[in-house]
């Protein structure tokens, strides 16, 4: 049972329950109304109240002994009901077990970050599978926030230093906004998000999109290179262990190579010349969201001359390993 499941019943059986008891009470008022309405008539026999004397109940106080019981069994009953039924929300299905995707979201002035186990990491978009449980660890960098999405019927304090754990499961595939509940500063109204839902085989894609590296090689003109039948190309993980070995047949026709991996990490990147057309060339890339990056090669190898120059990737990050050439200018 999601969520949504769970309040929607809380507020069905309330709802329900106060339409019957408003509906009896209202009726018993009128029926009493009706039956000792004035009617101008006055019988011999009618015992009436004297000015002062306080009136007496006919039935020794049964009618308000039951009335206080029934209304008592059924608060009570139904306090200890919803107690059982938060305490569920709150737990959630048996915490995250090994099928619960956990997410940790971090706040900050005016936007969402979320960050996966498997490493991956986006920008005010959630992106989850219809009827998997997910777990969000929730933080903030800055200042108060909360995190909320009214769909899901999901709420949960940002606050700096702390953390506040919740659940959610969307079942739905769609789209459905994520906003923040706490009032934080002036664009506290433009802080939202989106909450993407989609099915197993469509977030399965959708995750290997974003821990692929698009990488395409460029000679020292920046020019694309497409000639790629001498280039191997090696990736490695953190821990320097390759993961990867990719050879010219691997790059598209365009001149481009989609680099695969298991973790979001930052990963070393090494081009090598089969021929000794350029010198060997690498660089750090972080996989995250589906980068697309340009690595310049160094220059033709067997010059004896030292060229203090790093490899660059289209965003201007260099890698500072310092590619030695007497001639940089070389082309692959």
């Amino acid at each position: 049972m999601t969520r949504v499941d769970i309040f929607q019943e809380l507020f069905l059986v309330f709802l329900g329950l106060g339409t019957i008891v408003g509906i009896i009470v209202v009726a018993y008022i009128l029926y009493n109304a009706y039956k000792y309405r004035d009617d101008g008539e006055r019988h011999s026999d009618e015992d009436l109240p004297t000015l002062g004397e306080l009136p007496t109940g006919g039935s020794g106080g049964k009618k308000l002994f039951v009335s206080f019981f029934l209304s008592a069994l059924i608060v009570i009953s139904l306090t200890l009901w919803s107690y059982g039924m938060l305490i569920d929300v709150e737990s959630g299905p048996e915490g995250p077990g090994e099928d619960a995707l956990e997410v940790d979201v971090e706040g900050q002035t005016f936007s969402w970050s979320f960050y996966y186990e498997n490493g991956v990491e986006s920008s005010n978009e959630l992106v989850v599978p219809a009827g998997t449980p997910v777990w969000v660890d929730v933080t903030s960098v800055d200042v108060w926030h909360s995190f909320g999405i009214t769909s899901q019927r999901v709420k949960a304090d940002a606050i700096p230093g702390e953390s506040d754990q919740t659940w959610f499961q969307a079942d739905e595939e769609g789209e459905y906004l994520i906003e923040c509940f706490e009032l934080c500063g002036p664009g506290h109204s433009s802080m939202e998000g989106t909450l993407t839902v989609m099915s197993q085989e469509d977030y399965d894609q959708w995750v290997q999109d974003q821990l692929t590296l698009t990488l395409t090689l460029e000679d020292s003109e920046g020019e694309t290179v497409n000639d790629t039948e001498n280039v191997e190309v090696t990736v490695q993980d953190p821990d320097g262990e390759t993961v990867g070995t990719y050879t010219g047949e691997d790059f598209d026709d365009e001149g481009a190579l989609e680099i695969s991996v298991e973790q979001g990490d930052t990963y070393t990147v090494i081009v090598e010349s089969t021929d000794g057309s350029f010198e060997t060339t690498e660089d750090d890339f972080e996989i995250v969201d589906g980068p697309e990056e340009s690595l310049q090669l160094g220059g033709s190898d067997g010059g004896d001359g030292e060229d203090e120059s790093s490899s660059e990737d289209e965003n201007g990050n260099g890698n500072g390993n310092g590619n030695e050439s007497e001639d940089s200018g070389g082309e692959n």
